[in-house]
């Protein structure tokens, strides 16, 4: 239905697509490191984390990337393990674009990797079909090339909600989000060292960047959590295996 309802309100869609790309306030991406590591007195040995995606992957909406997601994560990871961490992420970066970066960086291990993608997706209604077709190319590259263990797809948020959007645009994004998240989905539900994690941000002001479309730093708090939370869980044995993986490579 809202694909029918697309074209009849292809006009109005159309302006305020406009007057949203107008009048949006840009954000850059935070300074701050994009590799690091964070020792834990408690464990002699060592998980490698990737983060890779687009804009909220890259921290957009924090001050530094300290207060994103990279740094939220990175410090909870380091209350049980040492973390060996690399932020591979930038703003505007479609599925396409992960995959050419990601190809780019020599072979290497990852343990737990978290990967951010879709909006940019959404906002130029890529099929839903192509889609699943690179994101389960990303996985397999993950897999085959990184050696990734655990593979956290974060969930599309529902755009319907972020408050930089007007209606009926935000309704019309946020249907097509819906539907690109099914597929992380259903993608997740066929590997076991897939977590799918639907958006645990509550898109509120409290939580959103003055952008009205990125996290604010406590939206990346939350966000880590919730992604520590899914790990542990919903796959206790993956986390094992990575913890696991780590612990031999470091004999």
């Amino acid at each position: 239905m809202d694909l029918i309802l697309r074209i009849v309100m292809l006009p109005v869609l159309l302006l305020q697509a406009i007057w949203v790309r107008s009048n949006a306030r840009k954000l850059p991406e935070p300074d701050g490191p994009r590799v690091g590591l964070l020792n834990c007195a408690a464990a002699d040995h060592t998980v490698r984390l990737l983060i890779t995606g687009d804009s909220s992957a890259a921290g957009v909406g924090a001050p530094h990337q300290d207060e994103a997601l990279s740094g939220h994560l990175t410090r909870a990871l380091q209350k049980t393990i040492s973390v060996d961490w690399t932020l591979a992420a930038t703003t505007g970066h479609r599925t396409a674009d992960t995959l050419a970066r990601l190809k780019a960086l020599p072979r290497q291990r990852f343990d737990i990797v978290v990967v951010a993608l879709g909006v940019n997706e959404v906002t130029r209604f890529t099929a839903a079909r192509t889609f699943h077709m690179e994101q389960s190319s990303l996985i397999d590259l993950l897999h085959d090339r990184f050696e990734a263990k655990a593979v956290v797809l974060s969930g599309v948020p529902p755009m319907a909600q972020f408050p930089a959007l007007p209606n009926p645009l935000a309704w019309c994004l946020g249907r097509h989000a819906d539907r690109l998240d099914a597929v992380l989905r259903a993608l997740a539900a066929k590997r076991e060292t897939l977590v799918h994690l639907p958006c645990p941000i509550a898109l509120t002001d409290e939580v959103m960047a003055s952008d009205g479309y990125h996290p604010s730093a406590a939206g990346y708090a939350v966000w880590a959590e919730a992604i520590m939370a899914a790990l542990h869980q919903n796959a206790p044995s993956i986390m094992h295996d990575a913890f696991a993986a780590a612990e031999m490579s470091s004999r």
